[in-house]
């Protein structure tokens, strides 16, 4: 079944070189991330799990599938997105005509890649991969007619590309124990989980922070965050959605698997409260930045990073509780946050700006997209009913059992998270007579709102239903981390 997600991609990418009308490279897409959809699906459902293929190299288990689940879902709603959104850049001259088909072929690209990187089992794989990930992502950051955006994808693969030669370092250094261990290296981590014991703690210790600082870069964790903003804020807001819902979870995953490892070493405690820690700082930085923003793709980028140090603060705490809720946080946020940024990618094109002071009279103009940006607001800061309010609430109760001075440094965080995301987006609805009522309202595609109304309806069913119907399958996943259930 692996072999399929390359065969399908490889034709799809074949076609889109073929091909030269925009609407077949937009049907080529559509057909790629459906393809991906169901092929996860028929896995989920009739394949052997878990499995490994050629000498170990790739591994399907219940968390590669989940991933790759949600990458689908993610890449589908951008391609559905894509071809209205497109047009109306080139309308506007800030896409090139002749660019298009880059922008596709990078598209199909990075979907690949992403899949595949979520696929590896051999973590020098998994790391050419997220590498490659980077290169198509800022290829596609850098499609529009800007030099700013130029700046924002070469300032992108910079810091993370950077950040990742460290990743790099301390692989190697992992093989190496290895190698002290049991004679032969291997960098294969469902062979990792099972001699850990065995591996040097203080080697696997230092390999881990090396490893970490690459993949934090990668997940925007402070202080490697600072390309984040920027990069979300020019990149187109169809690459934004992919940025934040998809390419924020590599390094994660990254983190996640490594530190099942280090967990297996008996080595973890101290690199528990490493994690945490960075979490902590993440959160406070973010929150704090979210307040001073009147960008409005900037402030939903800060967001990220805030969801990101929660998330972290998750992993830290490695127990079966915040194990599970990690994982599904990992869902809601990749779904709300993915919606925000296409919403926002519209209100751009009503208003062609993202200054939140030049943002008014929003639901005059497009009431679709309020009702949207309002219901996708109270789900990203954790308002009930939605997925991340019991999400927040289990891992801040665990963290409690570790620290209440943290658990209180955490609240302030996510308060004022909070608090900044509904000031600055409710004064978009402020009334003003001046030159905003004027505008002419934007004709919002038919495929983006279905794009839009998949991802409202997905978060709707994962905030009522999610708990309960993925229970099975992330009890699994930690299981298979090593955390007893």
């Amino acid at each position: 079944m692996i072999e399929l997600y390359l065969i399908v991609g490889l034709a799809v990418l074949i076609a889109s070189i073929i091909v030269r009308s925009h609407k077949m490279l937009y049907y080529l897409s559509i057909f790629h991330a459906i393809s991906y959809c169901i092929i996860t699906i028929i896995i989920a459902l009739y394949q052997k799990i878990p499995d490994t293929f050629q000498y170990n190299y790739f591994l399907i288990d219940h968390l590669s599938i989940y991933e790759i689940a949600i990458v689908s879902i993610i890449f589908l709603c951008a391609a559905l997105y894509a071809k209205g959104y497109i047009e109306n850049l080139i309308r506007h001259n800030e896409l090139d005509k002749k660019n298009i088909k880059l922008f596709y072929i990078s598209f199909n690209l990075l979907l690949i890649v992403t899949a595949f990187t979520f696929l590896a089992n051999n973590l020098g794989i998994f790391w050419i991969f997220a590498e490659l990930t980077t290169i198509f992502s800022v290829v596609l950051i850098a499609t529009l007619n800007a030099k700013e955006n130029i700046d924002a994808a070469l300032k992108y693969l910079f810091i993370t590309s950077s950040a990742m030669l460290f990743s790099l370092i301390g692989l190697i250094l992992m093989y190496a124990a290895t190698e002290t261990a049991i004679g032969h290296g291997t960098l294969n981590w469902t062979e990792l989980m099972n001699i850990a014991a065995s591996l040097s703690p203080q080697i696997l210790g230092i390999a881990f922070i090396f490893i970490f600082i690459g993949f934090a870069a990668k997940s925007g964790i402070a202080p490697m965050h600072t390309w984040l903003p920027h990069a979300h804020a020019k990149a187109p807001s169809v690459i934004s959605a992919i940025l934040s819902g998809v390419l924020l979870n590599v390094g994660i995953y990254g983190i996640i698997r490594i530190f099942a490892v280090v967990h297996h070493a008996n080595v973890s405690t101290n690199l528990s409260y490493f994690l945490i820690f960075f979490g902590i700082i993440t959160l406070i930085i973010s929150a704090f930045s979210m307040l001073r923003q009147n960008n409005l793709k900037k402030l939903i980028a800060f967001s990220s990073i805030e969801n990101m140090g929660i998330l972290l603060i998750a992993i830290g705490l490695w127990t079966k509780t915040s194990l599970f809720w990690a994982l599904f946080f990992i869902l809601a946020h990749a779904l709300i946050k993915s919606m925000l940024f296409l919403t926002v990618g519209i209100i751009n094109r009503q208003y062609h700006s993202n200054d939140i002071e030049m943002i008014k009279n929003l639901f005059a103009l497009q009431p679709f997209l309020s009702v949207i940006l309002i219901l996708g607001t109270i789900a990203i800061i954790g308002i009930p009913p939605f997925a991340m309010f019991i999400t927040k609430l289990s891992i801040l109760a665990e963290l409690a059992l570790v620290s209440k001075v943290v658990l209180v440094i955490a609240l302030i965080g996510i308060t004022i998270a909070g608090f900044a995301m509904i000031k600055s987006l409710a004064s978009l609805f402020i009334e003003n007579t001046t030159a905003a009522i004027r505008l002419e309202q934007y004709r919002v595609p038919t495929s983006i709102k279905i794009s839009l109304l998949i991802l409202l309806i997905l978060i709707i069913v994962v905030s009522i239903f999610g708990p309960q119907m993925l229970s099975g399958w992330l009890n699994t996943i930690v299981s298979e981390l090593g955390v007893s259930i």
